[in-house]
């Protein structure tokens, strides 16, 4: 709590809010961002002809990656690589499109496929996480809640440590998504999928992406801030 002396007199902020606020205005510009710049470059054709399932072939290939699935799923920029099945999900504004836009989304999403057929341990990290982060993710604001209902700062404090794990979830997520858009890029490259032209814009649109990640992160990082606070000032 801080004092703030306004017109009519001195007034109690949570300083604490301030923290949902900076975190709520990262999402919304991360979203905005990355849908401003996927509509502007799936309006623009790429040259080589080649659509995003077909771009993904080549690019797996390139790499010397076989037997990964190619499907389809419902929704906008829902794409996603399934390790467990080992199968890459394009969107249904990715899939058979011949934009700049989806070729560089799907091939991202190839990149994830390499990661996983070459081991890569920032990736293999992420997976063996998923269990703890799902648990920690249903369970984290429950306990949470229950802790500052019941006043009991163990359970807070369990409710924190099982709120980090998110946290911690979403930070090595990060070298994951970073390293995926620039084996992305490399292919598209190499492979002469795309000109140096569009590239820029395929890079364009994959930072913009991961900015997602990035805000994520930080929404995140603020409002485990902002529970730690909160316990303290209660434990105080």
């Amino acid at each position: 709590m801080f004092l703030y002396n306004g017109y009519y007199g001195a007034v109690r902020v949570d300083w604490t809010y301030i923290l949902l606020i900076i975190a709520t205005f990262l999402s919304l510009f991360a979203s905005l961002k990355v849908k401003t710049t996927y509509s502007k470059y799936s309006k623009v054709a790429a040259k080589c002809g080649l659509t995003a399932e077909m771009a993904v072939d080549r690019v797996l290939k390139a790499n010397g990656v076989y037997g990964v699935g190619i499907g389809r799923v419902s929704g906008d920029l829902t794409d996603n690589f399934n390790p467990k099945t080992n199968t890459i999900s394009l969107s249904d504004s990715v899939y058979g499109k011949s934009s700049i836009a989806a070729i560089g989304v799907a091939c991202h999403e190839a990149g994830h496929a390499v990661q996983h057929a070459k081991a890569y341990g920032p990736a293999k990290l992420r997976l063996s996480m998923v269990p703890a982060m799902s648990f920690s993710s249903k369970f984290s604001v429950l306990i949470l809640i229950l802790g500052f209902a019941l006043g009991f700062m163990g359970l807070i404090w369990v409710g924190i440590a099982l709120f980090s794990v998110t946290t911690a979830f979403q930070l090595v997520t990060l070298p994951t998504e970073f390293d995926a858009s620039r084996r992305a890029l490399r292919a598209l490259e190499g492979q002469g999928i795309m000109t140096d032209d569009e590239l820029k814009g395929a890079k364009k649109v994959l930072s913009a992406a991961a900015m997602t990640y990035v805000a994520a992160l930080a929404v995140s990082l603020l409002t485990l801030l902002r529970y730690i606070a909160i316990a303290n000032r209660r434990r105080n």
